[in-house]
């Protein structure tokens, strides 16, 4: 078994290969990048991207997460999109980071309409939801643009580079997601 590849929306999200982990390090440690997300980290460390590569397949066959790269349609590593799952409880949270250099280009929120496809169609979630820390504004649209309602925000409730953040949640109901 493997990890899908998805297409439509024009991208491509497809399995990680270590061949991209030097461009990995690259995008999601660039500092740009790194202040608009959560959990990577600025600098990003030697040896991490090839070790997140390769939990990849892992997480997938255990159920419990879905990491693919989003690529233009010539195959260019645009970014990384995930749904971290759910199952039993008929839910993922979605994540995201894009390159700097492909920021405003609309890969975001073209890969989050498919995977949200996915989930709602192949793997039959109710309910796929995904947070942004409150100063990133560009995430939040995109979780506009792919149908999501903000369901509020947990006040000050992570800390990124030593600031307290708000995080703010969307979500997207599989009742919502057949209506439009």
């Amino acid at each position: 078994m493997q990890l899908p590849t998805l297409t439509g929306n024009g991208v491509n999200l497809s399995p990680f290969t270590q061949s991209d982990s030097l461009l990995v390090q690259s995008y999601a440690g660039d500092q740009m990048v790194a202040k608009t997300t959560q959990h990577v980290p600025h600098p990003y460390p030697d040896g991490v991207a090839e070790k997140w590569i390769a939990a990849h397949l892992t997480l997938y066959l255990e159920q419990r997460n879905i990491t693919l790269a989003i690529r233009t349609l010539e195959g260019d590593l645009v970014g990384a999109i995930n749904l971290g799952l759910k199952l039993n409880d008929q839910f993922a949270e979605l994540g995201y980071w894009i390159a700097h250099k492909y920021w405003g280009q609309g890969y975001c929120t073209r890969a989050s309409k498919r995977i949200i496809q996915y989930g709602f169609e192949e793997l039959s979630l109710n309910k796929i939801y995904a947070r942004h820390l409150g100063g990133n504004i560009a995430s939040g649209k995109v979780m506009k643009k792919v149908g999501m309602t903000r369901e509020g925000i947990q006040r000050q409730h992570t800390i990124k580079d030593g600031v307290l953040q708000d995080i703010v949640e969307y979500s997207i109901l599989r009742s919502e997601y057949q209506l439009g």
